[in-house]
């Protein structure tokens, strides 16, 4: 198992790097998460960010790129719910990588 440490905190990450227990979630978490991706998360991703957590909540389950595309466009307009602007922020892999950074399970149907 791996392990991600966060303000002297360990937190246990699964074999695809996703948190084993989401309570562990925290902003400064997803800093670490979004590091290790070699990201640097800007005002833009923890705004799907959040909007994912939201989606969680009502939904029990992390969207595949296409409800979250719907999901976003629908939430936060169709400048933001597009593919080549989530693909931009995430490295091409939106759902998994965002899902990821938001403390959310892995999508069940990414690889």
């Amino acid at each position: 198992m791996n392990t991600l440490t966060v303000d002297a905190r360990d937190i246990a990450l699964d074999k695809d790097g996703f948190l084993v227990d989401l309570q562990d979630w925290s902003a400064p978490v997803a800093e670490a998460l979004a590091a290790r991706e070699g990201l640097s998360l800007t005002a833009e991703h923890w705004e799907v960010l959040a909007l994912l957590r939201q989606f969680y909540q009502e939904f029990e389950l992390s969207p595949a790129t296409r409800p979250l595309i719907k999901y976003t466009a629908l939430k936060l307009g169709p400048d933001k719910g597009n593919s080549l602007h989530l693909n931009r922020l995430f490295n091409g892999t939106p759902a998994k990588l965002a899902a990821k950074l938001a403390g959310l399970p892995k999508p069940t149907n990414c690889i």
